[in-house]
């Protein structure tokens, strides 16, 4: 078996384990070990798979993303938060790099952007300014995604699951209120948010090795 896949099966085995016995639940070490276990492995799968270092970046800042948000307390996701951003600003230059271009999705993201000041924002409390700015991030982020060669699509799709997870997360922490909807959208903003970030991780790297 090729080594990216060898990375790519052995991510995947932590990702389900934390799915199915971690997501939703009560911080531990193992869950900090499965969730942070499932996209490091990643890295050597992108990397081996010949994607450039600002997608490789962007995966490692998940990963430390990853391991804060799974322990409790308002600094770990202030952390979290601001590795993700990181993460996004990297992928922002990878795409940038790739030839993304201006797309009609732009006035779509920023208008989902601006919705959040009603939904949202308002729910947020002390951390209204620091999530703010992670929006405008990832908007940008996705924006330059959208404008990326159809050649990429998984990388496209990617970053749309990616946007996708955290919508729901935000859904999770600050709108929800129900323990089961709470459950349920923690194993749907996993499947995908990891489901995204192989797609980037894969995607970037069979691209540059068509190239």
């Amino acid at each position: 078996m090729p080594a990216p896949l060898i990375c790519l099966a052995l991510a995947a085995i932590f990702a389900l384990i934390y799915l199915l016995r971690h997501a939703g639940g009560p911080q531990s070490r193992a869950k900090s070990v499965s969730k942070t276990a499932a996209v490091v492995a990643l890295v050597p799968m992108a990397g081996l798979a010949g994607a450039p270092l600002p997608i490789l970046a962007g995966l490692a800042l998940g990963a430390v993303g990853d391991f804060a948000l799974s322990r409790d307390g308002q600094r770990a996701f202030l952390v979290g938060m601001a590795a993700f951003a990181a993460g996004h600003l990297a992928y922002l230059w990878a795409f940038l790099d790739l030839g993304a271009m201006p797309s009609g999705w732009t006035i779509a993201l920023i208008a989902l952007g601006l919705s959040t000041e009603f939904w949202l924002l308002p729910r947020t409390g002390g951390l209204c300014w620091p999530v703010r700015g992670y929006i405008w991030i990832i908007v940008a982020m996705a924006a330059a995604a959208m404008g990326l060669p159809g050649g990429l699509w998984p990388v496209i799709a990617g970053s749309a699951a990616f946007v996708a997870s955290d919508m729901i997360l935000a859904l999770e922490l600050f709108v929800l209120r129900d323990a089961r909807a709470k459950l349920f959208a923690s194993r749907a903003l996993w499947v995908l948010y990891w489901g995204g970030q192989a797609l980037i991780g894969w995607g970037a790297g069979a691209s540059m090795a068509a190239g």
